[in-house]
């Protein structure tokens, strides 16, 4: 579940100015470069539900430190801004990634929301609503994760695949054999070889492929 987030907020300076006087802290909930100065309202929803907020720094080597500390990542950015922050964040470590939404970010109904979010908070949510957008968010972000490796490991298989029949063809080519005939050879040389189908396969359409280029080089030399 999460419990610290990274802030990125452009407006914490707006936000500020007209926030009260901070009050004392032993230090326990420090906001990195911001800590000691006065709590926003993003800042101060989160805390009041006892996470962790980590107000995130423009230095980057200090902004991947912190990122590897959060659980996930909260966006107080403007709207065409929250493509590009996503995917720095992205980059760097796959962790759930919200909107901070309120007059700032989304300051008329115009504003036009073409990102992939895990999901929105407001300062208008109660408690109840943010734990339950919270929650939603967290299993959105495993479900599109999860789906992302199955989708990761089809293509590979796809391109597996791929150099596989390639091989295939080049075998029933110049040995003048079958397809299963082809396959049965990849399986057993693969097995000889104590290597996978498909790396026999990619060596051998390698293979292939360079004699190709040298002949084809050698018949415009003549």
């Amino acid at each position: 579940m999460i419990q610290t987030f990274l802030l990125v907020d452009e407006y914490r300076d707006v936000r500020t100015r007209f926030a009260p006087a901070p009050a004392d802290s032993d230090g326990e909930d420090a906001a990195g470069p911001d800590s000691g100065a006065a709590e926003t309202v993003p800042e101060k929803k989160l805390r009041d539900l006892g996470l962790r907020v980590i107000a995130a720094s423009a230095e980057p080597r200090e902004f991947a430190a912190q990122l590897e500390a959060a659980d996930a990542a909260l966006l107080s950015v403007p709207a065409e801004g929250l493509a590009a922050w996503r995917k720095k964040v992205l980059a760097l470590r796959p962790v759930p990634v919200l909107l901070w939404c309120d007059d700032l970010t989304f300051p008329s109904q115009e504003c036009k929301l073409d990102v992939e979010l895990d999901g929105l908070l407001s300062a208008n949510m109660s408690a109840i609503d943010l734990h339950a957008s919270l929650l939603i968010g967290f299993n959105h972000f495993l479900q599109r994760r999860e789906w992302l490796q199955e989708r990761e490991q089809l293509l590979s298989r796809l391109e597996e695949r791929k150099w596989i029949d390639q091989a295939k063809g080049i075998l029933c080519e110049i040995k003048g054999i079958s397809e299963a005939e082809a396959y049965d050879f990849l399986r057993k040389q693969a097995m000889n070889e104590r290597k996978r189908m498909v790396d026999v396969a990619t060596s051998i359409v390698k293979v292939y492929q360079l004699l190709q280029d040298q002949n084809s080089k050698g018949g415009r030399k003549r």
